[in-house]
């Protein structure tokens, strides 16, 4: 089980993927998925800081990887700004999925067409020929109500026919999809033989039998719980419990094979000590001779590379600190080796300001922050062009002259050298080093 109150150290090269596994920003309710690119993809909820609560949780990022290891922001997909039948004060993003047929991804979310959240629940669709960029979003499918319309999964099968589930409380529903992936073709049903369902359903297939993973109801510490069936629809088999608390009040996951090798995508809160503040997690996942699901080991190392290092972006710049202004407190310090960095971010109003950062062509960049921090946990609050990109973690290096700490998120940037970044501190002691853009290439 993880410890909240453990001192977690950033590495600048990683042996493992390290659990969590994203640590800049908040993620929680991972759906992963395979695609035929070769990449695993993580469609994630997002925590937004600092915690309100599920309420305030909104825009949707995805991340993705070659080697399990190495993860790449790929950036926000979704938010509730760009939901024209959505609840007028947004938030209420909670868990989605993705999906993929006849060359489209559709990314399904659950989110209130009312300021009464409760009672407004839809299932909306996103759309791309991307998969983690250009979503539109097309709706919500029609036809669904009543209780717990939330945590959607949908399975496209081996025949291409696509079965969606999702529900809350002891309420698990399923049902077909049509081919256009946006109705359904005879409504939903109960799945029966589910014991303490709670939320958080995931189907997948394994050697011709469909699992059917879900969140129970053990108070303050749900666990994971599965049953199998021959049928997507059921009736279902209830087999037990696979993974115990991760130390969070909520759980939520996904199985995938990647490789010839199964794993748990999951979240917990080590990072922060907060259950409205989580971070996704990954290990390996096992199975019996039986096809029984193996009890998961939640570790701190997590898992290991299944692939190449990604390459250094050729794109990728790099602005010196010596090339920001400083403001409020914040100073320029050269060290012993004569490098130039900024210090006094703890300060209350201190910020920074690199000016003409280069864009390239436009479009999805990362950014990232090279830092040293003796803290445990420090965050600076990033605004690219005046937008506000809230908070990012600066995880503890291990010295304040330990420069080994990387943040990043990525964002959307102006073509040429006319971006601005400003980077506001007050959270924390931490020294940045230099700061980083690397274009993202579809």
């Amino acid at each position: 089980m993880s410890n909240n109150n453990q001192d977690i150290i950033v590495e600048s090269k990683k042996r493992t993927s390290l659990n969590p596994v994203i640590t800049s920003i908040y993620t929680a309710d991972p759906s992963a998925h395979v695609w035929s690119d070769g990449k695993i993809y993580i469609y994630a909820s997002h925590d937004m800081d600092p915690a309100r609560g599920c309420d305030l949780m909104d825009r949707y990022h995805v991340f993705s990887s070659q080697d399990m290891v190495n993860w790449v922001d790929e950036g926000e997909i979704l938010s509730s700004d760009d939901v024209a039948w959505g609840r007028p004060e947004g938030g209420f993003m909670w868990a989605p999925d993705c999906a993929y047929k006849n060359g489209t991804y559709y990314f399904y979310y659950p989110h209130p067409s009312d300021s009464n959240w409760n009672d407004s629940w839809k299932i909306g669709v996103a759309t791309s020929k991307k998969p983690a960029s250009d979503f539109t979003d097309q709706g919500y499918i029609p036809g669904l109500g009543g209780f717990a319309l939330i945590d959607p999964c949908v399975l496209v099968d081996e025949d291409d026919r696509a079965y969606m589930y999702y529900g809350g409380g002891s309420t698990c529903l399923g049902g077909e999809l049509n081919e256009d992936m946006l109705s359904l073709k005879n409504g939903m049903t109960e799945m029966e033989g589910l014991e303490d369902f709670h939320e958080a359903a995931w189907v997948f297939k394994r050697n011709g039998l469909y699992y059917l993973t879900y969140a129970d109801n053990l108070e303050d510490n749900n666990r994971m719980r599965y049953a199998t069936s021959e049928n997507p629809l059921g009736p279902w088999m209830y087999r037990g419990i696979f993974l115990e608390p991760t130390g969070c009040s909520t759980t939520h996951g996904s199985v995938v094979e990647f490789k010839d090798q199964w794993y748990l995508f999951y979240h917990n809160q080590s990072i922060s000590g907060e259950g409205n503040l989580r971070s996704v997690c990954i290990d390996y996942l096992e199975f019996n001779e039986d096809g029984t699901i193996k009890p998961v080991i939640q570790t701190k190392e997590g898992v290991s590379s299944i692939g190449t290092t990604p390459e250094v972006n050729p794109y990728l710049k790099t602005y010196p600190a010596s090339d920001c202004m400083v403001f409020g407190g914040a100073e320029i310090q050269t060290l012993e080796s004569g490098q130039q960095v900024v210090s006094h971010l703890q300060t209350e109003g201190s910020y920074v300001i690199f000016n003409n950062i280069e864009g390239g062509e436009g479009g999805r960049a990362s950014i990232e922050l090279h830092y040293a921090t003796s803290e445990r946990l420090a965050k600076v609050n990033l605004y690219v062009n005046d937008k506000d990109y809230s908070l990012l973690n600066a995880l503890s290096t291990g010295g304040a002259q330990q420069f080994s700490g990387r943040t990043n998120i990525t964002v959307n940037v102006l073509p040429g050298a006319i971006n601005t970044l400003r980077i506001t501190g007050g959270h924390g002691e931490i020294s940045i080093i230099q700061m980083t853009i690397s274009p993202l290439v579809d």
